[in-house]
């Protein structure tokens, strides 16, 4: 019997690599295609991986039993005393700072590194990536050059941030990976697939990076000029709804998929309008989403225009969603006003076909806002809990800052798979958004994966009296994935810390996007009177909020 188990056991690890084998190996030229492909990231990814993070997160953060270490702030390194880095080494008598070292097949999809000072963009620490087991860096340079798009990486795939320099250049890598610095880093953050074993990955190399060049700055130019299908069938709905009412039109029948959704509201001098209209999807009989039409569309309260690559607002207030939405023979979508008065609503979905198979997900939307949130005592407030496979693809976060000071100190904490702790743990709420020094980047910013398009309504109401900027008011923050997307086969939790300098009453609101199999499940609801509970305006506001800077 003994042996009949071993036998099977041997069939199915056998069975498992034949099916990696089959596999497309990933490489430069894999990823830089799959970063473009709406598809793609519809179905569950076939090069299994799991995302995860290397950070300069605090170490003294064990354990959310802790009421203290938990909620440290340290998160970064500024003396001989902090240790928030894996070691220090010497290479040919040149001390270097280990920030990671990962074993198994991998790929980094997205590295942060913020200016050492708010206003120092420049720095002469080198950084080096060292890959399966060479004891010579396949890519180095300058810390913040590297990454900023000024270097050898070309813009928008690394660009400089507010305060930040960011990169979603892939790098893939067989065996492992390594990185060090010439000198003690600051803050840091390096996120990476982890493939699973047996996966066939092309190591990164100078010669597959020149060859990929073109291909890169093709990619680089989809993403900056996003055009939505126009291949399909159209649908479209134009009505005025008065308080309380729902309408919706039906999508063509059978297995198809939307590839693009616009909405046009009416009137937007009423910025409360695109929290109080809610937009509402259901596929196969499902309804998977319920969102503010603000929130789903990352524009916040108010008309917030911004271009992203799944999401675009327009000044004239239209928007629209790229995200692919599959379905196997039914879907309707809907729009629902919560307002107080009648809203006019134009909207516009584009359907192309589709063939589902077992990797095929629904798109999901969901919301959570809630007003009051306590700053003391320090919390992490969940985005969400998810239960069941599936793939979270992005958020977008609004928040109501009563207080002058700084509030985007706290640390995303991700838990997949059941995890004792959090395989990506964050040194800020900004850094998470892709920018650095909150506290003085209260400008407008956007990149086709992550944006500020909401700015501090203290900084436009109060500039021409001189006032200095602070972070006072409303600010909308979004991050949209595209490699660095987060599969999970059985569960996903994402908290963000509420981590404020003041105690004080703040209000949180996010929309947040996933696909899942039928089965998955979310510990979100439809809350009607929270949508209706709008933060407001710190005392002494005055003017319209949603025209940004």
């Amino acid at each position: 019997m003994r042996t009949k188990k071993i036998l099977f056991g041997l069939f199915v690890t056998l069975s498992s690599y034949a099916a990696v084998a089959q596999q497309e190996e990933v490489s430069i030229t894999s990823l830089l295609q799959e970063m473009v492909d709406r598809e793609a990231i519809a179905r569950f990814p076939q090069s299994n991986f799991r995302l995860k993070q290397e950070s300069s997160y605090n170490r003294a953060s064990q354990s959310p039993e802790d009421s203290v270490g938990w909620f440290i702030n340290h998160d970064y390194n500024s003396s001989d005393e902090d240790h928030n880095f894996i070691r220090i080494e010497e290479n040919e008598g040149q001390q270097e700072w280990v920030l990671m070292d990962q074993k198994g097949p991998g790929a980094i999809v997205r590295t942060w590194m913020p200016f050492m000072k708010a206003n120092q963009p420049d720095t002469d620490i080198q950084i080096k990536i060292y890959l399966d087991g060479s004891d010579r860096p396949v890519l180095e340079g300058n810390m913040l050059g590297l990454f900023d798009g000024t270097g050898e990486i070309p813009y928008p795939l690394a660009h400089q941030s507010l305060r930040s320099a960011v990169s979603f250049y892939p790098i893939p890598y067989a065996k492992s990976c390594k990185i060090t610095t010439t000198a003690q880093p600051f803050f840091y953050q390096f996120t990476y697939r982890a493939y699973d074993k047996g996966t066939a990955v092309k190591t990164f190399s100078s010669v597959d990076f020149e060859k990929s060049m073109p291909l890169a700055q093709e990619v680089g130019e989809q993403l900056l000029n996003p055009e939505s299908p126009m291949a399909g069938q159209q649908v479209n709905m134009v009505k005025t709804l008065n308080t309380g009412v729902e309408k919706g039109v039906k999508l063509p029948k059978g297995n198809a998929a939307i590839r693009s959704l616009s909405v046009k509201l009416g009137d937007y001098s009423n910025p409360e309008v695109t929290r109080t209209v809610v937009l509402k999807i259901e596929f196969d009989g499902e309804e998977t989403v319920w969102c503010p039409i603000g929130d789903f569309f990352g524009s916040g309260i108010g008309l917030n225009p911004v271009q992203g690559w799944y999401n675009t607002v327009d000044k004239d207030g239209t928007m629209t969603t790229r995200w692919v939405m599959p379905y196997k023979k039914s879907a309707k979508i809907s729009v629902f006003n919560l307002s107080a008065v009648p809203v006019e609503v134009e909207l516009k979905a584009i359907v192309g076909d589709w063939q589902w198979d077992d990797a095929s997900m629904y798109f999901n939307a969901a919301w959570r806002g809630q007003y009051p949130v306590l700053t003391r005592p320090f919390s992490d407030w969940n985005y969400v809990t998810l239960k069941g496979r599936g793939v979270y693809v992005g958020d977008a976060l609004t928040v109501m800052n009563p207080v002058k000071k700084w509030w985007g100190e706290g640390d995303e904490k991700i838990w997949v798979d059941g995890e004792d702790f959090p395989s990506i743990f964050g040194t800020g709420t900004e850094d998470y958004y892709g920018y650095s020094w909150g506290g003085r980047s209260t400008n407008f910013y956007e990149h086709p994966f992550h944006a500020q398009p909401s700015c501090h309504v203290y900084n436009k109401l109060n500039r021409k009296k001189g006032e200095e900027k602070n972070t006072q008011g409303y600010s909308t923050e979004t991050r949209s994935r595209a490699l660095d997307t987060m599969p999970f086969g059985s569960s996903l939790q994402l908290d963000m810390e509420v981590w404020s300098w003041t105690d004080c009453e703040m209000g949180y609101t996010v929309g947040m996007y996933w696909y899942g199999d039928r089965q998955t499940s979310s510990n979100r609801t439809q809350d009607e009177d929270e949508v209706l509970n709008i933060p407001p305006l710190p005392e002494g506001f005055l003017g319209q909020l949603g025209e940004g800077e």
